[in-house]
């Protein structure tokens, strides 16, 4: 699943990143593959998404969001097949 897909609230662990510039600045912004990653506050309009990563609430769009690859996981940090993370 991407980051774009997610909803308010969703807890995900980052798998991927876009091998593109666009993916680097990503990665410079705390978006490192196996990073946890809760979706925050959408603006109005819906664009764009706050992410709180690594400590940090950092805004996106969800153009940009969806060069992340996600795997969701559960209120306890559980991959949605059940394995810890």
């Amino acid at each position: 699943m991407r980051l774009d897909e997610t909803h308010q609230g969703d807890l995900v662990v980052v798998r991927a990143v876009a091998d593109d510039a666009v993916g680097r600045r990503l990665e410079a912004l705390g978006f490192i593959p196996g990073t946890r990653v809760v979706v925050g506050r959408r603006a109005p309009l819906g664009d764009p998404t706050i992410y709180r990563v690594r400590g940090a609430d950092v805004a996106v769009r969800r153009d940009t969001a969806r060069e992340i690859e996600v795997d969701p996981l559960d209120a306890v940090g559980r991959d949605v097949a059940g394995s810890a993370r």
